[in-house]
């Protein structure tokens, strides 16, 4: 096994073994039931032609480059231990990272998506976070808005010439504050005070968003160490 291997191995059971530990419920997810049944069926059918496109994406990639399939497994426990964690915020919720930049940045904003998409089940199911009927809006603003804005954000700094950190740093911290802008918007449009929801989540989820850009900065250059190749494969590189 080379040496790239056995690390994107053991990093990607390390963060499903933390997400497993990880415990409680209300959070950035939207939970069960709290969105009309109307909004939760709409959101759903917005997600699909982005799911869709995701899974040919990933079939393409995989079918090209056989050796990134380790790399889509560790961005996909990547996101689901950050997104499984909670930081408590003010009014009794809670901030959470989503994870999804870096998956974004290797794979493109649509495999991503489906990453999201497999992340948010799981949860529902495991970890009682988000919901099975709140699906679609949860997708739509973690595995969609999130993944294309970190996505967007990383080939305009790659292509204006700044240096990879920052461009990293950038991409993960802006979509992570995407996600919970799209969530505020989502619960507002319903519930009818947008303004509210983000100033709920701000005081807790700018500096959270910094320390996922920071966390995925670290990520990133391991990978660069270690699975060069792979990423130059991917044109990441």
């Amino acid at each position: 096994m080379k040496r790239s291997d056995a690390w994107i191995r053991r990093g990607a059971a390390l963060c499903l073994a933390l997400g497993l530990m990880t415990t409680g419920a209300s959070a950035m997810h939207i939970a069960e039931g709290y969105l009309p049944r109307t909004w939760a069926f709409g959101w759903m059918a917005v997600c699909v032609p982005f799911v869709a496109a995701g899974f040919f994406s990933i079939r393409r990639k995989v079918g090209r480059y056989p050796k990134a399939k380790m790399l889509l497994a560790m961005c996909g426990a990547f996101a689901f231990v950050l997104s499984a964690l909670k930081i408590p915020s003010v009014s009794g919720s809670c901030s959470r990272p989503t994870g999804v930049g870096l998956g974004a940045i290797l794979f493109g904003p649509t495999a991503t998506t489906v990453l999201g998409l497999i992340v948010l089940l799981f949860q529902a199911l495991l970890l009682t976070h988000g919901g099975i009927t709140t699906l679609g809006a949860n997708v739509f603003s973690m595995a969609i808005v999130g993944p294309f804005v970190s996505w967007g954000v990383y080939v305009l700094l790659k292509k204006a010439g700044c240096r990879p950190a920052l461009a990293v740093f950038c991409a993960a911290a802006l979509g992570d504050l995407m996600t919970y802008v799209t969530t505020s918007v989502e619960l507002g449009v319903v519930y009818g005070n947008i303004g509210s929801y983000l100033a709920i989540f701000a005081v807790t989820q700018i500096p959270l968003a910094i320390a996922e850009g920071l966390l995925t900065v670290v990520v990133y250059n391991v990978l660069e160490k270690y699975s060069k190749a792979e990423l130059q494969e991917l044109s990441v590189l």
